[in-house]
């Protein structure tokens, strides 16, 4: 039994041993490990924190392209509305300018139409005062019967015009 009990038994000297082991071990896993495992833990913490601030910044970045991106489009929208307006513009200005030629063009058209209408009823009177006076001259030379001369000729055609242009 004896034996039992020094098996089991605690003996203080080795219970001081073990414990002062244990405290050594403990120090020294503290001072060569667990400082260089902390170091690691927080380098591993500050590379994860940067991750993130960068992440935060490529974030914010990809924000302002963005509003920067939607704002050149508006830009964009807003020229091709103003050119657009332009250009619609411009085709009415061109168009009220050849419709406008157009009526000047037709207008003188019409003017230079009358013009020679009147000028044509000007050369028929003209002519018809020729042969109604021929007429004239051939009746008044068969109701006298007699030759008339040059001024008494022109003097029955001049009579003659006046009251037929009176007549109208």
């Amino acid at each position: 039994m004896e034996n039992f009990e020094s098996f089991i038994g605690v003996d203080f000297w080795t219970a001081l041993f073990v414990l002062l082991n244990t405290l050594a071990i403990f120090f020294v896993a503290r001072k060569f490990l667990v400082g260089p495992v902390m170091k690691i833990v927080g380098d591993r913490q500050k590379e994860i924190d940067d991750l993130y601030a960068e992440a935060n910044t490529a974030r914010t970045e990809a924000e302002e392209l963005r509003k920067e991106y939607r704002q050149k489009l508006d830009d964009a929208k807003a020229t091709s509305d103003r050119l657009v307006k332009e250009a619609v513009a411009r085709a009415q200005a061109r168009e009220e300018e050849i419709v406008s030629s157009a009526k000047r063009e037709g207008n003188a058209i019409r003017e230079k139409a009358y013009q020679d209408v009147e000028l044509e009823k000007k050369r028929a009177r003209d002519e018809l005062k020729g042969e109604i006076s021929e007429i004239a001259v051939m009746l008044a030379s068969k109701v006298t019967e007699r030759e008339i001369n040059a001024a008494d000729h022109e003097s029955l055609i001049n009579g003659f015009l006046n009251g037929m242009g009176d007549a109208r």
